[in-house]
């Protein structure tokens, strides 16, 4: 099947078009830039999902879609950007996708959203809500089956453009997030889900939160015997390397709820806090390479 990738030359499609493969699809990505490593058997238009012509040719031959392509909190958070190109892009863009999609026939759609939707009067989390509304009409108009995933933050520890380092990016990590290789699998098992002609009652949304060794007792229990003691509990190896790296061992973090997901699609995230402090203490503050490079 022929998979369109919007904004699928960044982080997440360049993870998902190697797995896509491998499951007997041809990812077709639209992007305003081809990646640096343009694999074979992936189709390549560079263009942007603004250029209706350009997007509309783009899905010829396509019967799924991924929407990735959007300005993200981090723009927001460091005024790259203005609200006229948040709604430009997540907004209008979203409509054209979906608009596009419904003029080819496309009836099988998969939303990357945000958790950020439950900040709905900052930019991002308001462009993300519209972004939802949009999906649930075509689903209804067009009898659409659309997934929607709401992924935590994803944005991987390789990409040096918003993290300086490994540590940065565990510093954000800390406090509860998901790895963007549970991201990728949340999206290739809604592709799945989606592949198998099975017709949605009514389109899904799903959190995608990451792994956890914490058990919810220990969360709702946190620190009962000293500050740092549940952290001891499960990681005492790791103690002094969370010390050293100024990460705080007594830090508590926000855990989502998956169980939906778990139950829709099957997803059992794999990267979780252990999974860090391995590749931490590995690796060191510059992290693990870029598997793409």
């Amino acid at each position: 099947m022929h998979i369109l990738l919007t904004g699928g030359s960044g982080d997440l499609g360049r993870i998902l078009c190697p797995q896509l493969l491998a499951m007997g699809h041809t990812p077709i990505v639209i992007d305003v830039r081809t990646p640096e490593k343009v694999l074979e058997n992936v189709g390549y238009f560079e263009a942007s999902i603004l250029d209706r012509e350009a997007l509309q040719t783009a899905m010829q031959d396509c019967r799924m879609v991924v929407h990735i392509a959007a300005w993200h909190g981090i723009h927001e958070y460091r005024g790259e950007r203005d609200a006229y190109e948040f709604w430009d892009l997540n907004v209008t863009g979203t409509f054209n996708v979906f608009e596009a999609a419904a003029r080819e026939g496309i009836k099988n759609v998969v939303f990357i959203s945000s958790t950020s939707v439950e900040d709905q009067n900052g930019l991002y989390g308001h462009t993300k809500v519209l972004g939802e509304k949009i999906a649930q009409m075509y689903a209804d108009r067009h009898s659409m089956n659309v997934i929607t995933l709401r992924p935590r933050a994803f944005i991987p520890p390789w990409n040096k453009i918003v993290y300086r380092d490994y540590l940065e990016w565990a510093r954000w990590f800390w406090s509860g997030a998901v790895h963007i290789d549970d991201v990728a699998q949340a999206v290739c098992k809604s592709v799945e889900k989606l592949s198998s002609g099975e017709r949605l009652e009514k389109p899904i949304t799903l959190v995608v939160d990451g792994a956890y060794e914490y058990s919810d007792e220990e969360l709702a229990n946190w620190d009962a015997e000293g500050a740092g003691s549940t952290f001891k509990r499960h990681y005492p190896q790791y103690y002094a390397l969370a010390l050293t790296n100024d990460l705080d061992p007594a830090e508590k973090p926000h855990k989502l709820d998956i169980s939906a997901t778990r139950e829709a699609l099957g997803y059992e995230p794999k990267f979780s806090l252990g999974s860090l402090l391995q590749e931490l203490a590995k690796y060191g503050p510059d992290g693990p390479p870029d598997p793409q490079v």
